[in-house]
Formats: structure tokens, C-alpha cells, sequence
């Protein structure tokens, strides 16, 4: 048995065990475009007797985490032979995964899960949970003018990044995209966009959005401004001889829109996206935004991590008054008698990611603990509600 990156001489047997996997079939035009953008670098596989029976590939991205961006390492096209599966092979591939993202420096890990126990297992979590709403026509608002215009099928990226970046900051997160990742990954040749721009020609809001069998599917609402929200809606209500709903998705889980709706009995769905995992708990800490406080705060807390026995052990976190830290690994046979939180790494990444609070969790009986410690944990880690919208 041997890990190792698949080389490009390699890539038609990797998109086979893509294909029968994932179940979908590329033309040769496809294929070719696969070749040329392939990076061996990124593509891990497991071989035996240099047979490929299982792969994944590592996408260096990066991702906001109050306000601040993180290196993180997205993981996509997990996959294995069905004469290999439970025989270990995806787990020795993650681990392994989780090894090279930590030696390039990457602190997190996401990935879309094809079933979140399995990946829980290895310590990944839940990340966020996006709000799924379906309003018919008879639900629409009532349309309304501001000043302003919607201009449609705007394709100018730096536009539409420039809105997104301001918004996407705002959550915990949240991808940073760049121009190619717009034109491979969330632009769609069968899709549309529309712009909002104020009175003064500053674009504030865009949807992307397509029509299908009389139903405008919205995948990103985005907007800066009230005034771009209900520019973007009217919009959106004109289409009413057009389609019989309107299906958003990938909206955040603290969205208001039902209380801006004249009859908010519409159809809405919480739909859990996404898992995440600190890769090093010691470059994370050591980089994250802590509240300032008035005074320093000293906590420990104990992680158990198997699959990146790097994480392991009792922490001990000092914060200044600006909310920058020091923080130390602890030898565990020295017992001081000071009090600390315990927890396994899937708690702890969903408590410094947001998508759980520390009081939460402790209430849970996922963090244990003294419940000061859980409460000062509380007043020190701002909340941010976590989003994201994007798929590798």
C-alpha cells in the first residue's frame, strides 16, 4: 500500500473512479479541460500494487473568520472502489490529508460531507446551516421604487466581488473567492445575474439566479444596503407572470426576510451545509481575534484529536487586554491542580468557527469543565454566524 500524489499520466484512472462514484460521465472536451487543469500536487491517492482504489484532492483556499482571513485546505473527490470500501482506505487518506494540509500551514479543513457521521469520526463538524425559503407569487412583497436600477446579466466579476467580499466578511466563513474561482465555481453558463446600483452608480446587491419550469431559483441574494434589498426583491417580483415561486437558497440561518413579507407563511427549510475542522490548534489559537477585555484571561483546556495527534494534550491559553494570545502545550504528567475545559476537536472547531456557542456546548455536555470557564469562553469569542455558500 502506498500514498502518494497521481500523476498526470495517471488522471484517466482518477476520473474513472470519479465518474462511478459520483455517478456522472464526461465527454471528451471535458476530459481534455480536466487534463489541462490538473495539478498533481493536490490530487492524493492510495495504490496497491500501483492500482488506484482510493483518492482526494486538497484545495488551498482561504476563508473569513471574524473579519480576518485563514488558510484553509477544502477537501473534495473522496472516493474509493466498491471492492475497497471499509477496508480502511479513505480513513489512512484523510490522516494523511490532515498531515499535509498541517505541514503547508493550513489551520482549517472544509469539506461537504457524503454523510456527516463518517466525517465526524475524523473530527470534522458541522459548519453552518443556510435558510431555504420558497415564496409563491401570492406571497410576493409589494413591489416598491427606490432610487436606483437593476441592471441584468452583469458579467463584469470585479463587480460582483467587490459586493461579496463586503458581505462575506461579515460571517464566519465565508470563502475568499478570486476571479478564477467565480468563473469555474459559482458562474454558471445557464444562469443569470442582476446588480443593484444606487442613485450614485454604486453597485450594493446581486442575485444569481435562473429560471426554470416556471420557478426562479435564486442561489445568492446578496446585498449591502436595505435599499439594494428591496430594489433586488421588486426585481425579482416582476417576474410574476413568468413563474408560479421563488426558491432561495443558500440564504443565512439568521435571514429576516419572513418578517419583511406581508404574510410570512412561506416555506422555509434549515438545510445543515458544510463541515469544518481545525487542522492546528496552535497556529489557530495563536492567530484568532479574542475579544479585548479589560483585563488578561487564562484558560486550559484539554483536546483529544487522533487523527492529528499534533492537536493532543492540555492547552494553556493566556489573552492580553487586546485579545491576542499565548498559548502552550502543557506536559500532561505535571498536574498544577488548576481547573480546565475538556473537549474532543470536532467540539473545539465548532466553537472557534461559531457554528456553536461555548455555553452551548457545555450545556450539551460536549465541552465539561468548570462553567465559568464556559461562560468566560462566552464573553471572550465574539458571535458570528457562520455561512457558506460554495461547493469543491
Amino acid at each position: 500500500m502506498e500514498i502518494r500524489n497521481v500523476r498526470l499520466d495517471e488522471l484517466e484512472k482518477s476520473l474513472e473512479l470519479a465518474q462511478y462514484a459520483f455517478q456522472y460521465m464526461l465527454n471528451e472536451e471535458e476530459k481534455k479541460e480536466a487534463q489541462e487543469k490538473y495539478i498533481p500536487e493536490r490530487n492524493w491517492g492510495l495504490f496497491e500494487d500501483e492500482q488506484l482504489v482510493a483518492k482526494l484532492v486538497i484545495i488551498p483556499l482561504e476563508v473569513y473568520l471574524h473579519g480576518r482571513v485563514f488558510s484553509m485546505g477544502g477537501i473534495g473527490g473522496v472516493a474509493s472502489w466498491p471492492e475497497h470500501r471499509r477496508s480502511g482506505w479513505v480513513s489512512l487518506l484523510l490522516r494523511h490529508a490532515l498531515q499535509v494540509m498541517n505541514d503547508s500551514g493550513q489551520m482549517l479543513s472544509f469539506l461537504h460531507p457524503f454523510s456527516v457521521a463518517f466525517y465526524r469520526k475524523f473530527g470534522w463538524e458541522m459548519l453552518s446551516d443556510f435558510k431555504k425559503y420558497i415564496v409563491t407569487t401570492d406571497k410576493f412583497p409589494p413591489k416598491e421604487i427606490v432610487e436606483g436600477k437593476v441592471c441584468r446579466d452583469v458579467v463584469d466579476i470585479a463587480t460582483l466581488d467587490r459586493i461579496y467580499q463586503k458581505y462575506a466578511i461579515e460571517y464566519n466563513g465565508t470563502l475568499v473567492r478570486d476571479e478564477s474561482w467565480w468563473e469555474r465555481s459559482v458562474l454558471d453558463d445557464d444562469g443569470h445575474t442582476a446588480v443593484f446600483y444606487n442613485a450614485s452608480g454604486e453597485a450594493s446587491g446581486y442575485l444569481l439566479y435562473k429560471i426554470e419550469n416556471k420557478e426562479l431559483l435564486v442561489d445568492e441574494f446578496v446585498y449591502l444596503t436595505d435599499e439594494a434589498r428591496v430594489g433586488l426583491w421588486t426585481f425579482l417580483s416582476n417576474h410574476d407572470s413568468m413563474v408560479t415561486k421563488i426558491v432561495f437558497t443558500n440564504i443565512p440561518a439568521n435571514d429576516m426576510l419572513p418578517y419583511t413579507l406581508p404574510d410570512p407563511r412561506i416555506g422555509q427549510e434549515f438545510v445543515p451545509y458544510g463541515m469544518a475542522r481545525i487542522v492546528n490548534v496552535k497556529r489557530l489559537l495563536e492567530a484568532f481575534p479574542f475579544k479585548p477585555t479589560e483585563h488578561e484571561g487564562h484558560w486550559k483546556i484539554q483536546i483529544k484529536d487522533r487523527d492529528a495527534p499534533w492537536n493532543e494534550g492540555i492547552w494553556s491559553v493566556n489573552i492580553n487586554g487586546e485579545g491576542k494570545s499565548t498559548v502552550g502545550l502543557l506536559n500532561e504528567t505535571a498536574n498544577d491542580g488548576d481547573e480546565k475545559l475538556s473537549c474532543d476537536i470536532s467540539t473545539f472547531s465548532a466553537m472557534l468557527i461559531g457554528y456553536m456557542r461555548p455555553t452551548e456546548l457545555h450545556r450539551l455536555g460536549r465541552l465539561t469543565g468548570p462553567v465559568e470557564m464556559a461562560n468566560m469562553l462566552d464573553q471572550i469569542i465574539a458571535p458570528q454566524q457562520t455561512l457558506f455558500m460554495d461547493y469543491f
